[in-house]
């Protein structure tokens, strides 16, 4: 009875040798970066297309879009309204930035809204729209690629309490909130694309540039449509 026992042990411990060692190839196959390590954010990135040093390619599971994806944030997924998808057709997640700088408290998100709604000739009133309800203001900046329009604007924005204030000279204040409109040239397609700081950088943070996140925007890829049908 004694020698079974210990066989059935012996077993166990095989077992549980060989399941840890299955896991750690799987995880040393994944990039040793933030993004990585959250397994829910993984199931969006490409670990094989990294670019530059900041980011690796997010592919949508609409299967409408990619976009860079920067290795410090994770996707945030504590709840169903955090990460949401309607099929195809709609898609919003959120995502924060866990590095911490010492004595820092600051936040760091990134959101992005995906929609094929889109009316062309109410664009301009939907940019308006947009910026008014995040900036008091309607007048953004535009610039173009070959695929895309991108409407975008920046300020600086603070509460006291329930009250929101907006301060957009840049000569006054640094922005700590940036939104865009990334319009598709060959479809319907739109992402409003968001970031925001929340908390006080410290020295040893590196402060959120528009031309980081310009570089995000230019980062979206829509599918091309297929046959007519911008559902790509």
């Amino acid at each position: 009875m004694k020698k079974h026992t210990k066989t059935i042990i012996a077993v166990i411990i095989g077992v549980t040798i060989l399941i840890g060692g299955v896991w750690m190839i799987n995880e040393s196959r994944y990039p040793n970066v933030p993004a990585f390590d959250d397994h829910f954010t993984r199931k969006f990135l490409n670990k094989d297309k990294k670019v530059g040093d900041e980011f690796y390619e997010f592919k949508s599971k609409t299967g409408q879009y990619t976009i860079w994806f920067p290795k410090e944030y994770q996707l945030l997924h504590e709840n169903n309204q955090q990460y949401v998808r309607d099929g195809n057709f709609y898609e919003r997640w959120r995502a924060s930035s866990i590095k911490k700088y010492e004595g820092e408290n600051q936040i760091n998100n990134i959101q992005a809204t995906f929609s094929e709604a889109r009316k062309q000739e109410n664009e301009e009133f939907s940019v308006s729209s947009l910026l008014k309800r995040r900036f008091n203001v309607s007048k953004p900046e535009k610039l173009e690629t070959d695929e895309v329009r991108i409407y975008y604007q920046s300020a600086y924005i603070y509460f006291r309490g329930t009250d929101k204030y907006v301060i957009d000279d840049k000569s006054k204040h640094a922005p700590n909130t940036y939104v865009a409109y990334v319009a598709d040239k060959n479809s319907k397609k739109v992402i409003q694309l968001s970031f925001d700081s929340i908390g006080e950088r410290s020295d040893n943070s590196e402060p959120i540039t528009e031309e980081w996140f310009i570089k995000l925007c230019k980062s979206i890829n829509f599918n091309k449509p297929n046959n007519g049908d911008v559902r790509g």
